[in-house]
């Protein structure tokens, strides 16, 4: 089973590895790999506390990433978790990787004492909604991305 991870200032190389899954996986090469933060970037996302980064490593390879964010309420004193992005290996899925990763985002929202911990799955992306699904309590909704400019 792979060790899961949670990224901490100093680990670029991690950091860099998660990169590499998402691109993979996600079939996304440019957006993960075209224009990579710079070094001072990387540490500073690291070192702040509502960012969470986790890699599943085997050996000494990243096959599985997650990056989720931590965000406080307003209207309550407490905060929920958003899992952003949630990527295994090709070669490693099917062997409870991605649960051992939601997993781990659950004990950190525990110890933070956040309410709940929510993710989206594309339509289509039949493993990922089933993943979902045995996990928690499905809600359909829109999403609407509004450009800035």
């Amino acid at each position: 089973m792979a060790e899961i991870h949670r990224l901490v200032p100093g680990e670029h190389a991690l950091f860099v590895g998660m990169l590499d899954v998402f691109g993979a996986s996600f079939r996304d090469a440019q957006t993960y790999g075209a224009q990579r933060p710079g070094a001072a970037y990387v540490e500073r996302l690291l070192g702040n506390p509502a960012f969470l980064g986790l890699v599943a490593i085997e050996g000494s390879k990243v096959v599985g990433a997650l990056a989720a964010y931590e965000l406080p309420k307003f209207e309550r004193e407490r905060s929920e978790f958003y899992i952003y992005d949630l990527a295994v290996c090709e070669g490693h899925r099917r062997r409870g990787i991605a649960t051992a990763l939601i997993e781990e985002v659950r004990a950190v929202a525990r110890e933070r004492s956040a309410w709940v911990v929510f993710v989206q799955a594309d339509f289509g992306d039949e493993p990922a909604i089933a993943l979902y699904s045995r996990l928690g309590r499905r809600e359909d909704v829109l999403h609407f991305d509004i450009p800035v400019a």
